[in-house]
């Protein structure tokens, strides 16, 4: 089995896989839009040689199939940095919550101080 046909099935399954995620509600479809974007172009470029080839060319790329995995890896880079960039703006949210939270534990604990003092006053 030549190793475009190959790619092309593997390509297949993944894109099933993202679909299905989908579906389930297990992947988000702003996440999946990356994701079947980049099956449908390794899908393309995986079945049409001429264009593939065309482009190594132009990439100075001497075995052409590697343009398939120069493109997942830079997907798979895009992908990454993406999610490394949402984490760190959650990361920065739980920060503030976690301040949040503490102060207006504070606040409450001040209060029921307070309440505590006015009733031994009373008494």
């Amino acid at each position: 089995m030549d190793i475009t046909w190959m790619s092309f099935i593997i390509i297949v399954l993944f894109f099933i896989i993202v679909m299905e995620s989908v579906r389930r509600g297990i992947l988000e479809t702003r996440d999946s839009l990356i994701w079947i974007f980049t099956c449908m172009v390794l899908g393309v470029l995986s079945l049409s040689r001429d264009l593939l080839a065309y482009l190594a060319d132009i990439l100075g790329i001497a075995y052409a199939p590697s343009l398939l995995f120069l493109f997942g890896l830079i997907s798979t880079i895009i992908m990454i940095f993406d999610l490394t960039r949402r984490i760190s703006k959650l990361n920065n949210k739980v920060t503030v919550l976690t301040q949040e939270f503490a102060l207006l534990k504070e606040e409450q604990e001040r209060m029921k101080q307070d309440k505590n003092e006015v009733r031994k006053k009373k008494i």
